[in-house]
């Protein structure tokens, strides 16, 4: 995979010296009643936190990584259905939602909490956030181009019919991201991908992924992939200590903070799950933050960095 890291002076605004954006994935309309709950309590449950935090920090900014028609129930395999030969890779080895029954597009009452949130931008976590197979949750394995792409096309054609704005970008389920995945996201005019998950690889100049989705990119840099996608890496969550927010922030780097609006799927435990407990780390996080740098620190989104790198491609029409 190639890609060309991008300077610091090429992505802060002026008199920024670094930058910190939260991201959370999983998000989608859902009730605790009959699966693990995707947000679908509002204000009542994990959404209700992440309001709570955008008010308590006015700078804070938040993407809400959704899925357009979330089909998952449990992110565990069969312990039966994955011993049987040649069945075990072409069935769903869990149960799965009947297409349309999680789609945003039929629920207006919850697109229009996810609009009501202050400094919010919602971007695409997948079609349905299945595939067949044992890796249920990974979406994009082996499809090619153009299935990725009629996937893409579908799960927009959602977005638009829930009156959601078009996403600028995606974080795949699982963060996994196949050069075709990367091709279909160019031919549909994506900004950006955020693929890698590294909250262990020390902080130095240079660093980069070799952890989860996209490895070799840039650790706490902005990226280009592919021919024109730029890369956001998370590199920091409810496990990682302040002393990593800061060595990122120290050199000029993207903070990139991550959560799961899922805690508890069916007994499997997100330790980067939306809760109270994570919620007050955040909080007394961004509360350290805001005295350390003050006015230093860009609080922004992936969808607006990308637009910034976007632009600076673009020279003014009028120049």
């Amino acid at each position: 995979m190639r890609f060309s890291p991008i300077q610091p002076q090429g992505w802060l605004p002026r008199g920024k010296a670094a930058a910190i954006c939260l991201s959370i994935d999983d998000v989608h309309p859902g009730r605790s009643t009959d699966h693990y709950d995707g947000g679908g309590d509002l204000d009542a449950g994990a959404l209700g936190l992440v309001r709570q935090l955008l008010d308590a920090h006015p700078n804070l900014k938040v993407t809400l990584f959704a899925t357009a028609d979330w089909r998952e129930i449990s992110p565990a395999p069969s312990a039966i259905l994955r011993r049987i030969p040649v069945i075990k890779d072409r069935c769903y080895q869990t149960r799965v939602l009947p297409k349309g029954t999680r789609s945003l597009a039929r629920h207006p009452w919850f697109v229009e909490y996810l609009k009501s949130l202050p400094r919010t931008e919602v971007g695409l976590h997948g079609l349905h956030h299945i595939h067949t197979g044992p890796n249920v949750h990974v979406e994009f394995q082996d499809e090619c181009a153009a299935e990725c792409q009629g996937k893409l096309k579908m799960a927009l054609s959602i977005f638009e019919a829930a009156r959601l704005p078009r996403p600028s970008g995606m974080c795949p389920p699982g963060w996994n991201a196949p050069s075709e995945l990367l091709v279909a996201m160019e031919q549909l005019a994506f900004d950006y991908v955020a693929s890698a998950r590294d909250i262990r690889t020390e902080v130095v100049e240079n660093a980069v992924t070799a952890m989860s989705g996209l490895r070799g990119v840039p650790l706490f840099q902005p990226t280009r992939v592919g021919k024109c996608l730029f890369h956001f890496t998370s590199n920091f969550q409810a496990t990682s200590k302040i002393d990593r927010a800061r060595a990122i922030l120290d050199r000029r780097g993207l903070l990139a903070i991550k959560g799961h609006i899922i805690k508890n799927g069916l007994g499997h435990v997100a330790i980067d799950g939306i809760d109270a407990l994570y919620c007050n780390y955040l909080d007394v996080l961004f509360s350290q933050l805001e005295r350390d740098y003050g006015e230093g620190l860009w609080w922004t989104t992936f969808g607006e960095v990308a637009a910034k790198l976007r632009k600076l491609e673009q020279p003014d029409e009028q120049t």
